[in-house]
């Protein structure tokens, strides 16, 4: 089974529906559902997640982080994924800690909408578009 490591971005298009991104979201949140491929996402998009949705209050927020976490798992991070974040070529620290933490997930594919903030990953980089027309 592939595993996705998906960007804060892409969640973002899920949870806040955000046009014309949202679909391929679903899709590939469907495709999860149906056990078609492994989500992954790091703790650090919860807490991203969390501050962006505040608009729905509190319970809002905590009603559609619970919805999200059914179909998706939590990478671990530690000590070693901020030193590599931190001494990586990265411009833009929490996109380093996001490639760290997909690479120690073992993640097969990086997907976001932003694919040269990854540029010298040794992970393939793809939307969420590129993975779905690549099936």
């Amino acid at each position: 089974m592939t595993t996705l490591f998906l960007d804060t971005n892409i969640v973002m298009d899920l949870l806040e529906r955000r046009e014309p991104f949202c679909n391929d979201a679903v899709r590939l949140f469907t495709m999860a559902y149906n056990r078609q491929v492994k989500l992954i996402v790091s703790p650090m998009t919860y807490a991203t997640a969390s501050y962006l949705l505040r608009k729905h209050g509190s319970n809002g927020v905590r009603k559609l982080l619970a919805n999200f976490r059914r179909l998706s798992r939590v990478a671990t991070t530690n000590e070693r994924t901020v030193d590599d974040s931190i001494a990586s070529q990265f411009a833009d620290f929490e996109d380093a800690m996001q490639y760290y933490t997909a690479l120690k997930a073992k993640s097969d594919v990086i997907i976001t909408r932003n694919g040269k903030d990854f540029i010298n990953s040794k992970i393939p980089v793809m939307t969420a578009s590129e993975f779905l027309a690549s099936l």
